[in-house]
């Protein structure tokens, strides 16, 4: 539980609302959380749905792991602690990128259930959406892969707490979404996400 250190802080309620920036932008905002190992696809698919959205003429954003880890995360490294704190940070962003009627494409390994749950939580008390997408891979796949060469550090010793070899993965139970990556194009998995956007009214015009 993250404690409110700050006092006598309050909401400031502007004069525009969410709804109205909803209209505005002709798309309803919502945050898409991709979730799997490392190497399983999410940047992949994140990159190719945020192009996909901008060829439509919606805005999206991408919140990477990477890329917040050299910016507004850069104090925190890999232990359970500060994952938990990783992903605490990014869900109040995705939130803020919500309202605003942004389409936030947040991908992270985020392998603890009860971190994502609590990102969920937090969106639902705001009223905002969330959809979580599990970007299913098999270990042995995603080690083939290992794009950046991650599983043969940790193998050999040089990554401690890694996801998957000596860290655990907690796959979702009930995501909105479920993408086999090791059996699908990345143009089905695509599909699959604008098929729901479209059938639940995130990518209404105006």
């Amino acid at each position: 539980m993250t404690v409110m250190k700050a006092t006598n802080v309050h909401w400031h309620e502007g004069d525009i609302t969410r709804e109205d920036r909803h209209r505005l932008m002709g798309q309803k905002g919502v945050t898409i959380w991709f979730t799997g190992l490392s190497g399983s696809g999410k940047s992949t698919v994140a990159v190719a749905l945020e192009s996909t959205l901008y060829e439509r003429g919606k805005l999206a954003y991408r919140l990477d792991g990477d890329n917040i880890r050299l910016g507004i995360n850069k104090n925190l490294g890999f232990s359970a602690e500060d994952r938990t704190e990783n992903i605490r940070r990014i869900g109040e962003i995705a939130k803020l990128f919500v309202d605003s009627g942004t389409i936030a494409l947040s991908s992270f390994i985020s392998p603890y259930r009860e971190d994502r749950d609590k990102v969920r939580q937090l969106h639902n008390e705001a009223g905002v959406d969330f959809i979580e997408v599990f970007v299913d891979c098999s270990l042995e796949e995603a080690e083939k892969r290992d794009p950046k060469g991650l599983y043969k550090k940790a193998r050999a010793g040089e990554i401690k707490n890694f996801t998957g070899i000596d860290d655990p993965y907690e796959a979702p139970e009930n995501p909105e979404i479920h993408l086999h990556t090791d059996q699908m194009t990345l143009d089905e998995e695509v599909a699959i996400i604008i098929h729901y956007l479209e059938s639940n009214g995130f990518l209404a015009g105006r």
